[in-house]
């Protein structure tokens, strides 16, 4: 009687531990990459204070439990190395170089899809924000129609008395409507804190009460694809007290005005097609005045452009002088050609930029880029991309006396 009692329990709780287990279905996928690279004159003089020549790698892991129809949880790990270096390139190789980039529940109510936890968003084509953040997204979710409303937890101010003035906070709605060809998507967004001073991202400002207002339109037909973005930036900051970071107007309401239009489209021909792009986004005029002008999000927007001013496949660092991708005070234009060709894609691109408002040197040419990206299907589930760029520096980059290259390749899978 005793053993058949003891038998029965270990039954039990063999079942209770893989009962659950069973109902839970496991999807895995990832990526990874591997490039080499070569970038010259990037601080646009003679120095040779930018010049980089190295290998790295990135391997990115994605593991979903999907409890049932309605909730899952949603992981992804990322673990990167610079070929020799200490962290976990060297000889043995076992640094401790990885991240949890995303971990959250993502559950659905009814029509109300949320997500809570450490998750990505882009935002405006990324003009707004583009990365990953905590927080939560809750989603109506309808035929031809989402509405998700944001939360983003930029700054937490900790412990202790007043503590919670230094919250930084993001707060937005982002809806898109589908009307036939026409995709549109207007957005708000809210950046909000009482005291924002301890959160280095904010350029030493006090209370912060700005917001986002934005449009964004997307057109697709068969041959001829285009989109638009506008967003304005309005609200009020308090300077801190630091003389020596606001001058005259330290402790000072300023008032805040600025905005951002950009466009493209691509036209598609059997051989080819043929793309385009400008933005404009304001820069400050006087740094003396009580008026904020230039577009400024605290933390987390990002729009990649050129290849070597706007960060690209080689997403290491940016010709001097450029805003790279947090897209401020400068104008941009492009136009562009992929040619496909079985296994191999060949783009290229020409793009021209210039700060919209003076450098401290009276300097605003950026200069002119071309860049050359060649994509070839190596395997089904393995891509090698080769890329060449070359910047003709305006006097903006570093001063303009030397010309920024990069050449570099990238293996890259999923799955």
């Amino acid at each position: 009687m005793k053993k058949l009692l003891v038998i029965t329990m270990a039954a039990l709780l063999v079942g209770a531990f893989t009962v659950p287990a069973m109902a839970v279905d496991h999807e895995f996928g990832g990526f990874w990459r591997t490039r080499m690279y070569n970038m010259t004159d990037f601080s646009g003089d003679d120095s040779g204070s930018m010049d980089l020549q190295q290998a790295d790698t990135r391997t990115r892991l994605y593991y979903t439990a999907v409890l049932s129809d309605e909730v899952k949880l949603v992981n992804k790990f990322e673990m990167d190395a610079t070929f020799g270096d200490g962290v976990r390139g060297d000889i043995g190789s076992d640094g401790q170089n990885f991240e949890i980039k995303q971990s959250y529940a993502d559950f659905n109510l009814g029509e109300i899809n949320v997500k809570l936890g450490t998750q990505g968003k882009c935002w405006a084509r990324g003009f707004l924000f583009c990365d990953d953040f905590t927080g939560a997204i809750v989603r109506y979710v309808g035929n031809d129609m989402i509405i998700p409303f944001i939360w983003i937890k930029a700054y937490e101010g900790g412990m202790g008395e007043d503590a919670n003035d230094y919250d930084f906070d993001y707060y937005g709605i982002d809806p898109s409507f589908t009307m036939g060809d026409i995709k549109l998507n207007p957005f708000f967004m809210y950046a909000k804190s009482e005291d924002a001073s301890a959160w280095s991202a904010t350029n030493s400002n006090e209370a912060v009460d700005v917001y986002f207002l934005g449009l964004s339109v997307d057109y697709a037909a068969e041959m001829f694809s285009a989109w638009f973005t506008g967003i304005y930036e309005g609200g009020t900051v308090t300077a801190t007290d630091d003389a020596t970071v606001w001058g005259d107007n330290a402790g000072e309401d300023l008032d805040v005005a600025a905005s951002l239009v950009a466009a493209g489209g691509s036209f598609n021909l059997d051989a080819l097609s043929i793309h385009a792009q400008a933005f404009y986004a304001t820069g400050d005029d006087d740094t003396e005045d009580t008026d904020l002008n230039d577009y400024y999000v605290p933390k987390g927007r990002s729009y990649y452009w050129a290849e070597i001013m706007g960060y690209g496949l080689i997403d290491n660092s940016v010709s001097a002088g450029s805003p790279g991708d947090q897209v401020s005070n400068i104008m941009a234009f492009n136009v562009g050609v992929d040619v496909p060709l079985d296994k191999l894609t060949l783009t290229v691109d020409i793009w021209n930029a210039s700060l919209v408002e003076d450098d401290a040197n009276g300097d605003s040419d950026l200069g002119t880029e071309i860049d050359v990206l060649a994509a070839y299907q190596l395997l089904d589930d393995l891509k090698l991309q080769v890329v060449a760029a070359y910047l003709s520096a305006g006097d903006a980059t570093g001063g303009g006396d030397e010309n920024p290259t990069e050449v570099g390749a990238q293996f890259s899978l999923s799955f």
